[in-house]
């Protein structure tokens, strides 16, 4: 494939704000259709970004032009849309949580297996340069053994209880902490360290009534805004389980934002930011070796950014583009892929389980 990789975006909410303008900068990818299922606001996005689109699923699918989509929707429908896009013969790159359930994450992984397709899931933090320099330090053993690892993600985004009742709201359609900040907290901690063998959880809604947006009414939220559990990681090498605490919030006022805190046997590192606004930019990187004070640690130059947004997710998605771009003309598994959203999955669903029952819950793979 000489030409540019033809990308559709199916949906214009992140993909209008985040995909696009992280496609714009891949040379290798082009931007040629929209999806969305209201007409009115397909049309106002194609205008501004100058492209065409439609409000056909199949259409788009079944258009030969097209060399990949981006399915950028909110979770409940991703399974059968990347389902129906696979069968199309396109490559995808989704965004998660990927599906509602692991067991729908296997079937399309069997299926872009036989159909040799490439599918990518934007677990964007593996491109930020500070994340990016922290896997770098612990594959290097920095801290030595890992002892313990507290990952606090405490955000205020829907702390505000007038704030409207919408699909994150239900549980059903994969609203909630969990799918928003749980699959990416996961997902960071197995790139780190290994996968979770066994977890405990608590999961609870704080605010238990939203108003709906037409008329004011209070509709009942089914979804979590807390979530607390302990994991064990298991290191690749299978010698070592590592015990991790996860306390995710979207409901913390003032919350402290995300921080991920290590104490090993040499030395201790941090990484975090209180930036709620964008969280990408404001992360910084602190190592302390051997009781020794905490030191700043800026990432090295071949993983930071050539370019900086005012919006700091496009330069992560972009890289994860990027990626995804390569391993298509390469015919190559990519990574972050199905393999890695499957885990972080199953230990979404193991917490829900593991709150629902009191049980602790082991994690087969």
């Amino acid at each position: 494939m000489e030409r540019a990789i033809n990308v559709a975006i199916a949906g214009l909410g992140f993909g209008e704000k985040v995909h696009l303008p992280a496609l714009r900068e891949n040379k290798d990818l082009k931007a040629v259709s929209l999806w969305h299922p209201r007409a009115n606001r397909l049309e106002d996005a194609c205008k501004e970004n100058n492209l065409k689109g439609t409000t056909n699923w199949s259409e788009l699918i079944a258009d030969p032009a097209i060399d990949a989509v981006i399915i950028a929707t909110p979770p409940a429908p991703r399974f059968q849309m990347a389902q129906e896009a696979l069968c199309a013969g396109k490559h995808l790159l989704l965004e998660k949580p990927v599906t509602l359930l692991s067991e729908e994450i296997e079937q399309l992984q069997r299926l872009a297996l036989t159909r040799k397709l490439c599918v990518a899931v934007d677990f964007e933090y593996r491109a930020v340069p500070v994340f990016m320099q922290a896997k770098r330090l612990l594959d290097q053993g920095i801290v030595g053994t890992p002892w313990l690892v507290k990952f606090d993600w405490l955000m205020g985004s829907r702390a505000n209880p007038n704030r409207p009742w919408n699909w994150y709201s239900q549980a059903e359609q994969g609203g909630g902490v969990i799918g928003a900040l749980g699959t990416h907290a996961f997902d960071i901690l197995h790139w780190f360290f290994g996968r979770t063998s066994y977890t405990t959880g608590s999961i609870s809604t704080a605010i238990k009534q939203r108003p709906d947006l037409k008329n004011q009414q209070p509709i009942e939220v089914t979804s979590d805004d807390v979530a607390l559990s302990h994991l064990q990681l298991q290191t690749d090498t299978k010698n070592l389980e590592i015990p991790a605490q996860v306390v995710l919030s979207s409901v913390a006022q003032h919350g402290r934002g995300c921080w991920i805190e290590v104490y090993g046997s040499k030395g201790t590192l941090l990484l975090g930011s209180d930036n709620q606004k964008d969280y990408v930019h404001g992360f910084s990187l602190w190592l302390s070796e051997a009781g020794n004070p905490l030191r700043n640690i800026k990432p090295d130059e071949d993983l930071t950014f050539k370019k900086t947004w005012s919006d700091g997710r496009i330069a992560p998605v972009s890289r994860i583009q990027s990626w995804w771009g390569q391993a298509i003309r390469k015919g190559n598994p990519i990574i972050p892929g199905l393999a890695e959203g499957l885990a972080s999955q199953k230990v979404c669903q193991a917490i829900r389980e593991a709150s629902h029952t009191g049980i602790k819950q082991k994690i087969f793979y």
